[in-house]
């Protein structure tokens, strides 16, 4: 006679996602309190962006397309570079005129600013007649180039930080800022100047909220002095001063800052040339 075994256990289909949805709320509730531990960097040693021998201060330019790419993208290492006294500039390429409200938009930066603790004499909007917002607005790269080493001049700048060449969403003026800045690398070899940029994710860790601070950090101890991974312990500052772009502030973009990756870390990767 054969030997009976008992049918295996069955997990009932509403258990199977109860226990998704537990694993899903403590992964991402584990990850925000790792996000919410502080300021600290990785990797720690040698230090993101350190003070020089004598205790000055880094003068940094972020340059960005568009107002609200500062308060979307970048909230993390701007609150990290403010919370460590740097010296940061923000040059902001376009007034985001695409739709008409360019005015607005830059009154909405500069309230965006106060929230982020920078000084408004070092946030410079431009709205060039060849650097206007659009997808089929193509900048030009020289231009773009020229313009930036005119402000790293005058504020005697030794750091700067902007997208990489796909520029997080894909968007061409986004990913012209990159390009520009890197022709003035090219053009500038011997400058004493430190370049990073953001880090582009697939969309998956894009939209992971703070899950995506596991892998930022895996990448970044892996890669030495070439990657830092800033975690953003106030990420309701993030939420904060995106809101004080009122014109963009609808509820997709409120949900993309609740969602987003970029609300709870950076990861920056330095441009070597």
């Amino acid at each position: 006679m054969p030997e009976c075994f008992p049918p295996p256990l069955a997990i009932p289909f509403e258990m199977a996602w109860i226990l998704a949805a537990v694993t899903v709320i403590s992964l991402w509730a584990i990850s925000l309190w790792r996000v919410l531990c502080g300021f600290s960097c990785f990797p720690s040693k040698p230090a993101f962006l350190p003070s020089s021998g004598s205790g000055k201060k880094r003068n940094v330019l972020l340059v960005v397309a568009h107002p609200d790419d500062e308060s979307m993208f970048f909230a993390p290492t701007i609150l990290f570079l403010t919370s460590e006294g740097h010296n940061l500039h923000i040059l902001c390429m376009s007034t985001g005129n695409a739709e008409g409200v360019g005015n607005v938009r830059k009154e909405e930066l500069y309230r965006a600013c106060v929230v982020l603790k920078i000084p408004l004499q070092h946030v410079k909007i431009l709205d060039h007649p060849e650097l206007q917002d659009g997808f089929n607005n193509r900048w030009d790269h020289k231009l773009l180039s020229t313009i930036i080493e005119d402000e790293i001049k005058m504020w005697d700048i030794d750091s700067l930080i902007t997208f990489d060449k796909f520029g997080v969403s894909g968007h061409p003026n986004h990913r012209a800022v990159h390009h520009g800045i890197c022709m003035l690398l090219s053009d500038n070899s011997q400058r004493n100047m430190e370049a990073w940029e953001l880090i582009s994710t697939s969309i998956l860790r894009k939209y992971s909220g703070p899950v995506d601070i596991w892998f930022s950090i895996l990448c970044s101890l892996s890669s030495g002095r070439q990657m830092y991974c800033i975690p953003n312990s106030l990420p309701r500052k993030s939420y904060l001063a995106m809101a004080e772009h009122e014109s963009q502030w609808v509820w997709f973009r409120k949900l993309f800052v609740l969602f987003s990756s970029y609300t709870y870390t950076n990861t920056l990767r330095k441009i070597n040339f």
